[in-house]
């Protein structure tokens, strides 16, 4: 009986490898194939979904250039028909379904702005609603189906200037900090004309013709940096109403020198519920709290109903009924994980219920019946959905760690979703309430089936510090028992960041270098998301020794299985993990090569010139001024350790990434070149931080080439 079980076993594993080998490896293009659903979102009657696919497409003549788009797509709940598409190639985004299930709207960019539109489900073309000046966004129908709420950015010299929302032509009652100015008087509008001989109201003049001709850029702002350039702008995010038929002007929900988060009316119609930081009397750049409102339709008689000095509100979400908000609450710290919360909508912080979901939540859904809560959460290298049962303050997990829910929307008894797995990015899936019955609705990446795929196995450990360390391994697609591999050691970033089988942004990167004979190997170790808030915690004051520690402990117990080379091992990451790549290499010496992304190399400078750089007071306590803080930074810094890096090593950085700015990567490559270690650095012209996941796709196709032509240039020396 044994040995018939083992001949039935070894035949199962034979027709697997044949299969796969009958089938094409993963290449580096194929990250053009990827197509990903989002925006999903079922009708009124819960018969049809509404639901988004992002594709990447030729740009212009080029054969090597590619660019995103966006379209609209409708689908039976059931399946019972091929999915239809309802926009073309101008684009559409963020949409939403009218209370009738009638019409449609979303957003497209026109003239460099975007606006909204409105589509019938009756036929015909789809009309554009909006025409505003500061352009609209984030479309909402009204519960009557008359109007529509979007939302708008505005800096705060338009809003000086704009005679509908500033007519009484107020300035903000916060400093603006412009130096050697009281009272903010020098944001009073100067209607002198620009001489530069003149008058000193004539010389502001003048120097203020400079900065609109871009001739100059004053920046008075703590936070100047954006993501790819510096700017002096403050913004503000309003509420606008407008008429389903545009036969009026947008009408401002929201008013003042604040940015409003969020807005939600009352199922009767005669409130708002907003969430904003109006209580502060700091600048906007310095104040990180938030407050919920309530305000009746029109806006005004605005009441706080939580609020407090050192507290984040966010996320309020109204029960069907009104008669109940939930929402999240936090620290302004970044390494913190925000509670869910309950409580009446006429009650106080006395009456909060607390939840105990110690994850970071998203997509708050009450329940028709307002009985339960549903969220989604990262967690265990997943995005599982979670279901509250609100009056026994029960969580119950209903989907697993090795997917990830990426979106989704109930009615009725059905969810419908879209679901990242081993086997595919993106898909399209429904289910009942208690997501039994998982239907996929449709393939969407159906090319992923025609390919050899590598499948992670999970496993894990308990660290120094007592915390379990999830890891997973995926072998190479042509993987022979018996036969040595080289092994890549791919680190996340954040250092919050979680990875797993249900985090779709590394799937193509992961399988891609899996088809070129590699073993990759991945852990979440002390201070990733999904695992809590202490674990979160766990490498404050501690981003070089503690984590490296997991991540070469995930190495060294993937070696033990005895399949890799271990002459052959390879390491690379992005951000902050680009940060631990080099702090890697200047105190391990094993790795053939290595390669950092966008990465942090000396604290001290990345305060200064990245737009993230409160991750150093959160994480490390104080400034760079302050001499016991920057101790920790230089003992915490890669480049302190910069001698010992002899490591062949290739470092990428977008040229206008100011997340983490640009000159710590040239610190580092100049180091080493005047070190004469083998250092190589690639700079991508008008590349942001998010280069590898949503930037130019000729440059995410070759930082992945370049990496995988650097890493074969050591592995073949001898």
């Amino acid at each position: 009986m044994k040995r018939i079980f083992v001949l039935l076993f070894s035949l199962t594993i034979t027709i697997s490898v044949i299969s796969q080998n009958n089938k094409e490896k993963i290449k580096v293009t194929d990250l053009l194939n990827v197509k990903n659903i989002s925006n999903v979102l079922l009708s009124p009657d819960g018969s049809t979904i509404l639901y988004s696919v992002t594709t990447i497409e030729p740009d212009g003549d080029s054969k090597w250039d590619f660019k995103y788009n966006s379209y609209l797509y409708l689908v039976p709940v059931n399946g019972s028909t091929a999915p239809k598409q309802i926009t073309g190639k101008d684009g559409a985004m963020q949409p939403c379904w009218s209370p009738d299930g009638k019409e449609i709207a979303f957003v497209r960019i026109v003239e460099g702005k975007p606006q909204v539109f409105l589509l019938s489900l009756d036929g015909g073309e789809p009309v554009q609603l909006t025409k505003f000046k500061y352009g609209a966004g984030s479309p909402k129908f009204t519960a009557d189906g008359k109007q529509i709420i979007f939302s708008s950015s505005i800096t705060l010299k338009e809003m000086l200037r704009d005679s509908m929302l500033n007519p009484q032509r107020k300035v903000p009652s916060w400093p603006f900090e412009k130096p050697g100015f009281d009272h903010n008087e020098n944001l009073n509008v100067n209607l002198a004309k620009p001489n530069p001989d003149g008058n000193m109201d004539e010389i502001r003049a003048y120097l203020e013709l400079n900065v609109i001709d871009k001739k100059a850029k004053v920046l008075d702002k703590l936070n100047f940096q954006q993501e790819a350039v510096t700017s002096a702008d403050i913004f503000f995010n309003h509420f606008f109403s407008i008429t389903t038929t545009g036969s009026a002007s947008p009408v401002a929900l929201t008013h003042g020198f604040y940015s409003y988060h969020s807005l939600e009316f009352t199922p009767d119609g005669q409130h708002m519920i907003l969430s904003a930081d109006i209580d502060s009397i700091q600048h906007p750049d310095r104040s990180l709290e938030s407050e919920i409102y309530i305000a009746d339709a029109e806006g005004k008689e605005l009441h706080k109903i939580l609020g407090a000095q050192g507290k984040i509100y966010s996320s309020p979400k109204l029960s069907p009924s009104g008669k109940w908000l939930a929402f999240q609450y936090s620290g302004t710290s970044f390494v913190d994980v925000p509670v869910l919360g309950i409580m009446p909508l006429n009650g106080s912080e006395k009456d909060i219920i607390s939840i105990p979901l110690d994850r970071n939540k998203s997509s708050i859904t009450w329940s028709s019946d307002e009985k339960y809560i549903y969220c989604t959460a990262q967690s265990n290298g997943g995005i599982p959905l979670y279901r509250v049962d609100v009056q026994h303050k029960k969580v119950e997990r209903l989907s697993d760690y090795d997917a990830g829910i990426n979106q989704f929307s109930i009615r009725n008894n059905i969810i419908a979703f879209s679901k990242t797995d081993i086997n595919s990015p993106s898909e399209l899936y429904t289910a009942d309430l208690l997501m039994k019955e998982q239907k996929k609705v449709f393939s969407l990446n159906e090319w992923i089936g025609n390919r050899q795929l590598s499948l992670p196995e999970k496993h894990s450990f308990v660290n120094d510090k007592g915390m379990e360390i999830e890891y997973w391994v995926m072998k190479p697609v042509n993987y022979i028992p018996g036969k040595k591999f080289p092994l890549l050691l791919e680190i996340h970033g954040g250092p919050s960041a979680m990875w797993g089988p249900g985090e779709n942004s590394m799937w193509h990167e992961f399988q891609y270098f899996c088809a070129q004979g590699y073993g990759v190997v991945y852990c979440n170790p002390r201070g990733s998301g999904g695992y809590g808030v202490d674990f979160l915690r766990s490498n404050i004051n501690d981003w070089g020794t503690g984590p490296t520690s997991d991540v070469l402990t995930a190495l060294d117990k993937t070696i033990a299985e005895g399949w890799s080379d271990t002459s052959k091992l390879l390491i690379t990451g992005g951000s902050y993990a680009g940060y631990l790549v080099s702090w890697i290499i200047g105190h391990d010496h094993r790795f053939k090569a290595a390669c950092s992304q966008r990465g942090v190399y000396e604290l001290g400078t990345f305060f200064g010139e990245g737009n993230a750089w409160r991750l150093v007071p959160n994480y490390f306590g104080g400034y760079p001024w302050q001499p016991e803080v920057k101790k920790v930074l230089d003992r915490e810094s890669p480049i302190t350790y910069v001698e010992n890096i002899t490591t062949p090593y290739i470092i990428f950085h977008g040229e206008t990434d100011l997340r983490t700015g640009v000159i710590e990567g040239e610190m580092l490559y100049k180091s080493l070149k005047v070190l004469g270690r083998p250092v190589e650095y690639v700079r991508h012209p008008g590349a942001t931080h998010e280069l590898t996941r949503s930037g130019n796709n000729r440059q995410r196709i070759d930082q992945m080439l370049r990496t995988y032509e650097f890493f074969q240039r050591w592995l073949n020396k001898k």
